[in-house]
């Protein structure tokens, strides 16, 4: 026989897990302070702007640095540009930034030897990040730069959150 208690108890259990199906499962927008992290992630820290520009369009900051792809227009979603910073891009400019990308097989289901087997290397990266900062950085992306259009005067003012001494190279 169940008690009335234990009765109460399952229900209000079964009610949370219906409302919880119901609830949308739409990504929850970032933390302001995650993007902020990011940022501060991606111009500092990794040094992202070195090849990818400030604003991240592809306009390098240093001539020496490879060619860095324009990420305003890039088509990743989320876990994919996740994968590109963790993993680089093997054949390709972009280093990975987890430190221990090609030791056990989590990027691109590789190894080191596998690398070395196809002839390619990885190039060094900045600094190595944790698995919350590179969230960090692809939030920061996502809610600043994919898919926001080439870079302007409102766009650079959102970006940086003022109207900074960058911004006045785009007129208004």
């Amino acid at each position: 026989m169940i008690r009335r208690s234990s009765l109460v108890s399952l229900l209000i259990v079964g009610a949370v897990g219906i409302i919880g199906s119901l609830t949308p499962s739409a990504q929850t927008a970032p933390a302001p302070e995650d993007v902020a992290a990011g940022m501060r992630i991606y111009r500092q820290k990794a040094d992202c702007q070195a090849c990818h520009g400030w604003a991240a369009d592809g306009r390098k900051m240093d001539s020496q640095m490879p060619d860095g792809a324009n990420l305003r227009a890039t088509k990743l979603n989320r876990d994919k540009l996740i994968m590109a910073i963790k993993c680089g891009i093997p054949g390709k400019s972009m280093p990975a930034f987890d430190r221990l990308a090609y030791s056990d097989g989590r990027c691109y289901g590789m190894k080191q030897a596998d690398l070395q087997k196809l002839g390619s290397t990885m190039p060094d990266p900045a600094a190595t990040l944790q698995p919350r900062e590179i969230e960090q950085v692809a939030d920061f992306l996502f809610a600043k730069v994919v898919g926001k259009g080439p870079m302007n005067h409102a766009a650079c003012v959102e970006y940086f959150g003022s109207d900074v001494e960058t911004c006045k190279e785009f007129p208004n």
